[in-house]
């Protein structure tokens, strides 16, 4: 269900089977988490370092530029050889830098993760690792807390929480409980819920759980980063073709 944002805190616990001052059995949250699966982002089709080195020193542009160099090199051209192979060396440490630096904006998304959060289980507070979180829990936020899953709030007191992360928006949002009746808000006009990684800069409240892992929001960002198809720079092509022709 997208709509959470416009549905009334009881038909919100209703549809969730849920119990704002209860929580969820220990039980029922074992057959949830066992259902949804841990609280946690995946990565998938992650490169190795060495991967992307090999990569960045195959292609075919490179390749004739290292072909020119053991030339130059076998006829005693060794200033040619070298400058060539000085390019070789710095293209590929940009291109090494820069696809590096990309497969880590996953592991960055994964440090926003939250070690772990105070639930309602069994009628009682205790302290959970974020994993085993599951859609119905009942969360206590509190200033200094980073938000460990996505949840419709139940009560707020004076919460303001810092969404920057996903929607750029670089001063706190205040939130609020009630229903709102727009539909196809974005994500930093749903004033009535919280988001996984987001962090509570003020105030305390109450949230129930309502999607966790891949399918928050900070999950749907993973997967885009994730299942992108990367096409080549209009340099690149060229440079590509170039080579052909060299070739």
């Amino acid at each position: 269900m997208a709509d959470w944002y416009q549905t009334d805190t009881t038909e919100v616990l209703s549809l969730l089977n849920s119990d704002a001052e209860a929580g969820l059995t220990s039980a029922e949250a074992q057959r949830r988490l066992a259902e949804h699966g841990p609280n946690e982002l995946v990565e998938r089709g992650h490169k190795s370092p060495w991967l992307i080195l090999w990569e960045q020193l195959t292609g075919l542009m490179v390749v004739i530029l290292i072909v020119a160099a053991v030339v130059s090199g076998a006829l005693g051209d060794w200033k040619d050889a070298i400058a060539i192979l000085a390019i070789v060396v710095l293209n590929a440490a940009l291109g090494f830098s820069q696809e590096f630096r990309a497969e880590k904006a996953m592991a960055a998304l994964k440090q926003l993760a939250v070690p772990t959060v105070k639930v309602r289980r069994d009628g009682h507070v205790v302290e959970i690792s974020a994993r085993e979180l599951v859609p119905g829990d009942v969360v206590l936020l509190e200033t200094g807390a980073l938000v460990p899953a996505d949840g419709r709030l139940l009560e707020s007191v004076n919460l303001r929480v810092e969404e920057a992360a996903l929607t750029g928006e670089s001063e706190p949002v205040e939130k609020h409980v009630r229903a709102l009746d727009k539909p196809d808000l974005p994500v930093g006009d749903r004033r009535n819920m919280v988001f996984m990684g987001t962090a509570v800069t003020y105030g305390r409240g109450v949230a129930v759980i309502t999607a966790t892992g891949m399918n928050t929001e900070l999950g749907r960002i993973a997967d885009l980063i994730q299942t992108v198809e990367r096409e080549p720079t209009p340099l690149q092509r060229r440079l590509e073709q170039l080579g052909r022709g060299l070739a």
